[in-house]
């Protein structure tokens, strides 16, 4: 069974069709990218697979469950997860706190244990900081707890974020240009610490990336999108030789 499996997915603003009839098939614990020109629909397909949009057409499954139509917060507890182009992090939160919203979906307590901190919420409370330490120490940012996420390098916001991701104990984590901003160095340390969540998480990634050297280093299978429908797919070194896609997307 796929970890993910989409149908003739579409949407459609003000009477433009922004996506149109988008098939993607992506196994667990794959690395799958998808990319296309500026307004080729690539964040709009992630906006439908996150319940941000809420699409015309199509169905949407994860793991076997139907998702299409469902709530943002239904969404990521059913196990997406995402990151954003502008990292989206609670800048005036310290970075063990940031990690800690991200477990609140697997932890409970009452309004009342919450205000009055009761023995239940400081039970729930050391759990998460347990957890929330465990990651930033498999994302090596133990050392900067306390620090605020405002005062992180920019390189290590975008591990944060993704950390903050990884709290949810997703299925599928999807990365949208996660490279964007970063220098040759960091793009490297951004490949490793990639490949490193899909094997150490066995975690399935989609993402969406303009660095061709990151998508062909690191991506086993792809789409190309061209004004929100489907220009090619399959493997990565065949889709990069597809003169189609090297018209339309390289400029060549």
């Amino acid at each position: 069974m796929a970890m993910l499996e989409v149908k003739n997915l579409g949407i459609s603003f003000g009477g433009l069709r922004a996506v149109n009839g988008f098939d993607i098939k992506i196994e667990k614990g794959e690395l799958y990218g998808l990319i296309g020109p500026n307004g080729a629909g690539k964040t709009t397909v992630f906006n439908l697979l996150t319940g941000v949009y809420k699409p015309d057409t199509g169905s949407i499954v994860l793991d076997g469950t139907e998702i299409t139509g469902k709530s943002t917060i239904e969404i990521s507890k059913a196990g997406i997860a995402r990151t954003f182009q502008n990292i989206r992090l609670f800048k005036d939160m310290s970075v063990l706190d940031n990690v800690k919203t991200g477990l609140h979906n697997k932890h409970e307590y009452s309004f009342l244990a919450g205000i009055f901190h009761t023995p239940a919420y400081q039970k729930v409370e050391k759990q998460m900081n347990e957890q929330a330490m465990e990651l930033l120490r498999v994302f090596e940012l133990e050392e900067e707890a306390d620090t605020l996420a405002s005062n992180l390098p920019y390189g290590k916001q975008r591990k944060l974020e993704i950390a903050r991701a990884m709290a949810t104990e997703p299925k599928l984590l999807l990365l949208d240009e996660p490279a964007a901003g970063m220098n040759p160095n960091e793009t490297e340390a951004l490949m490793d610490m990639i490949r490193f969540v899909r094997d150490h998480f066995n975690m399935t990634v989609l993402l969406i990336e303009h660095d061709m050297r990151l998508v062909s280093g690191i991506c086993e299978e792809l789409t190309v999108l061209n004004f929100g429908e489907v220009l090619a797919q399959g493997r990565t070194s065949d889709v990069l030789h597809n003169p189609q896609v090297i018209t339309a997307y390289l400029g060549e």
